[in-house]
């Protein structure tokens, strides 16, 4: 067993916190829904770029190549300014959703390279331009140009000709729970001697300001040059110490709104968020506090970096304050994590692979472990608006997710990405889980358990989407990715956790019954739902009323049951293997299943033709329903070129020949389950009594589906 197998263990066991620290701050928190208080929900525009150095967040923080604490209660990134830029590089920039051409997009180039599931390692790497960072033209050549014309990108520019940036290398490792090692290494690759100020900066979020109860945290120096010290003082999760190596200047300011450049009204307190941004690149010398003291504090670091140089600082966050050689073991404690990490992943990632090829699996789960984020949002606290702070638009009473004051989210959350994503969506995280329960079975596990507790789940059983419309339909593909983790901890470990797949399979028969309940509105096993899978790419958006009224019945949603069920269905058989309880929680998704696929039929009960048929591929440029008079009742079948047709032809050759081998010891144990065994022969033979009606499944099997097109038909 190696050594970040055994911290794995210990965190499980709560013996050790090894993950208490991470990755978990976000790269772009302004701009989100939660940090949105206008009357209609334009997030965009209310907290945009420009306001993000000098505007407290309500709800998050970001930072650049930063860590946290797993409350995000203290916050530690980088800022660079390379004396050029107006303003410093504290976050990375992109443009919002109205300024990119293709929408929203992150405008840097920044590499995560690796960390271990307990992030004991861990390693990135920015690429800063020494020329003066051109803001304002990515912002209006993406601007001036349509949505077929490719993105305007920062290497258009210029900005990189003659390798003229700094290469930004922050590396994290763990001496122990409380104890980060950080070292930042800056290259030249220019063919000049250039300047850069390099500031490592450590705040408290800011709670404060919006009446939570309890003391002020508060920041402030408590050793001279050289390795000046700074101390936090807060009650919870206790005090630390940010040791720098050598001779920075400590600056100090306050994590709080400056009013006077925002709104022109004063500041209740002289020192603000950009204090330290107006200090260094303003000249403003009042704009810090000269006591030494604040809630956001910075290493001032000033290098002349020759070409092909390296500059390199070291620091260490603890939660003692050292004392004699701060720094003796620093360089050994880091080496041998990162041998660690190298131990870790050589059981990991398979041997026979190429060195491209292992290198690049091993900086796709560095990927995946450095997208965790702390997320908060609660619903009921957003619409009410803070005590201290103006009521918010009442509008808001019924516009965005206002149905769901249940929700209380403050946990940490694989991300899909934290700068262009910075917020969860519930159908994307079950895709992740699969890839991380690789490396980390339990954190993927509790990733698919959090999204079904009631804090998350609607009262109702819809699990929620995510932050933009939380009502909005996702494809139910949490049962399969439980399954799938589920089988993947059971081949690692030798023994399956039950106790995992039950939680999730009593939870999953909520929201299974309201798909059945809420988005079958004939009771005739047809689907509806919002994108299902498409995103924003749809021929129509399907998540928005129709403009005659009624509503759109989905092959594809119907696919995506009928997977559904399968998965629900091998659930309920493994757990029966050892609990007969399960026995009659099997009939319902067989039951599904069976109307599902007699749903897709050519010939229906209800008399229409079915929804899905076989046919050459040829995209209508418009829906072939014209604009009429509507009646209650009314039918227009819609030909809309899809691959769920072939999606479904695989659920059902399935189902005709279930189980294949992945679901386990069936039929071997179906002698045991008189019950189920009697209800599955009576819904086979249902189906086959139907066969003249059913299209030849055969014809149409997956290889067969990428030669021919499948064309939903919706109503």
């Amino acid at each position: 067993m190696t050594t970040e197998e055994i911290r794995l263990l210990e965190s499980a066991s709560r013996k050790k916190h090894w993950k208490r620290w991470g990755p978990y701050l976000s790269e772009r928190a302004w701009g989100t829904v939660r940090e949105d208080y206008s009357p209609y929900g334009t997030a965009w525009d209310f907290f945009p770029h420009d306001h993000a150095r000098s505007r407290a967040y309500r709800w998050n923080e970001d930072g650049l190549a930063g860590i946290s604490d797993r409350r995000q209660i203290i916050c530690f990134a980088l800022a660079l300014w390379n004396e050029r830029d107006p303003i410093l590089k504290e976050r990375l920039f992109g443009l919002n959703g109205e300024e990119g051409n293709h929408g929203e997009d992150v405008k840097e180039y920044y590499f995560y390279l690796d960390s271990t599931p307990t992030h004991s390692y861990m390693k990135f790497l920015y690429k800063y331009p020494q020329a003066e960072f051109p803001y304002a033209r990515l912002v209006q050549e993406n601007r001036n140009r349509g949505r077929s014309q490719p993105e305007f990108e920062l290497l258009d520019t210029g900005i990189f000709e003659q390798d003229r940036y700094f290469d930004v290398m922050v590396e994290y490792a763990k001496a122990d729970v409380e104890d980060i090692l950080i070292r930042i290494s800056i290259v030249n690759r220019g063919p000049d001697p250039a300047s850069l100020r390099l500031l490592p900066t450590i705040w408290f979020r800011n709670t404060w300001s919006w009446g939570a109860p309890g003391r002020r945290p508060n920041l402030h120096q408590v050793g001279a040059a050289p390795d000046p010290v700074i101390e936090l003082n807060i009650d919870q999760p206790g005090n630390r110490w940010l040791h720098c190596e050598g001779s920075p200047e400590l600056l100090f300011t306050e994590n709080v709104t400056n009013y006077a450049r925002l709104f022109g009204v004063g500041n209740p307190t002289p020192h603000v968020k950009d204090g330290i941004n107006d200090f260094i690149v303003n000249g403003m010398r009042e704009a810090v506090n000269p006591e030494h003291s604040g809630t956001k504090a910075a290493a001032h670091y000033k290098f002349t970096i020759a070409a092909d140089e390296t500059a390199v600082v070291r620091l260490r966050l603890t939660d003692t304050l050292l004392s004699g050689s701060t720094f003796g073991d620093f360089d050994q404690i880091s080496e041998l994590r990162q041998h660690e990490a190298d131990d870790f992943y050589a059981k990991i990632i398979p041997q026979h692979l190429s060195l491209d090829a292992r290198n690049v699996m091993r900086q796709s789960f560095a990927g995946m472990l450095w997208s965790k984020q702390f997320y908060y949002y609660v619903v009921k606290e957003w619409l009410d608006g803070d005590p201290k702070n103006p009521a918010p638009p009442s509008e808001r009473r019924n516009g965005r997710n206002h149905e769901w004051t249940h929700l209380y989210n403050s946990d940490v959350i694989s991300m899909p990405d934290k700068w262009e994503y910075p917020w969860y969506a519930a159908w994307d995280l079950a895709f992740h889980c699969i890839p991380l329960a690789l490396v980390d079975p339990d954190f993927a596990k509790e990733q698919l358990v959090l999204m079904l507790r009631e804090w998350y789940m609607h009262p109702n059983g819809q699990i929620p989407a995510y932050e933009w419309k939380f009502s909005d339909v996702n494809p139910p593909v949490h049962a399969w990715a439980a399954w799938r983790v589920y089988k993947i901890d059971k081949k690692r470990k030798g023994k399956g956790d039950r106790t995992f797949l039950e939680r999730v399979f009593l939870k999953l028969m909520l929201n299974f019954t309201w798909w059945v309940n809420r988005k079958d509105a004939d009771g005739m096993n047809i689907f509806q739902g919002g994108f299902l899978g498409l995103d924003n790419i749809g021929v129509f958006d399907r998540s928005s009323p129709l403009p005659t009224g009624g509503y759109i019945e989905q092959s594809d949603g119907t696919s995506w049951m009928a997977m559904y069920t399968l998965n629900m269905l091998a659930i309920a058989l493994e757990l029966a293997v050892e609990e007969p309880s399960y026995e009659e929680s099997r009939c319902s998704p067989w039951k599904h299943s069976s109307l599902d696929f007699w749903t897709v039929s050519p010939i229906s009960s209800a008399g229409w033709s079915g929804s899905w048929t076989i046919v050459p591929i040829s995209l209508p440029t418009s829906l072939p329903c014209a604009p009429r008079e509507w009646a209650i009742g009314d039918c227009c079948p819609s030909s809309i070129p899809t691959n769920c047709g072939a999606f479904l032809n695989s659920c059902w050759t399935r189902m005709s020949s279930f189980p294949p081998t992945e679901y386990g010891r069936f039929p071997a144990t179906i002698t045991t389950i008189p019950t189920f065994s009697r209800w599955m022969d009576w819904s086979t033979g249902w189906i086959t009594s139907r066969q003249n009606h059913e299209p030849d499944y055969s014809a149409a099997t997956p290889t067969g589906a990428a030669r021919s097109g499948f064309r939903s038909t919706t109503c």
